[in-house]
């Protein structure tokens, strides 16, 4: 791993982050409060870019790379994880893992949940 691919990710990263940040801004701005719309466009746009990439790369025969890590690691996961996090479940089910898929998907959901609700009780405190 080189600083220079380390930077670039970085790059791809910030790119993503200000994207999310401008689509947020836009749903708050022109649809109804009370519902978290740009989260979820966030994360329906990012499942389908990093399965587009994959898709692409794959098809193309192209193999793992800077630009690979860039575009998936970076851009993707700038914009938002849930779209690694969808990727890596459609990778298990693909290659027949479907407990480990499901275990994933149920751990996540569960964990991710009640570790965001004891750190907002642990800061109430």
């Amino acid at each position: 791993m080189s600083l220079k691919l380390i930077i670039w990710v970085g790059l791809g990263g910030f790119a993503g982050t200000v994207l999310r940040w401008m689509i947020g801004a836009w749903t708050l701005k022109h649809l109804p409060s009370g519902f978290p719309y740009g989260t979820l466009t966030v994360n329906l746009l990012g499942a389908l870019a990093i399965g587009c990439l994959y898709g692409f790369f794959e098809r193309q025969n192209i193999p793992v790379s800077d630009w690979r890590s860039v575009l998936t690691v970076g851009v993707c996961g700038g914009f938002t994880t849930f779209s690694a996090f969808t990727m890596e479940n459609i990778l298990l089910l693909r290659e027949g893992h479907y407990q480990m898929a499901i275990f994933y998907i149920f751990i996540s959901l569960l964990l991710g949940l009640a570790m965001t609700f004891g750190g907002y009780m642990f800061t109430r405190a």
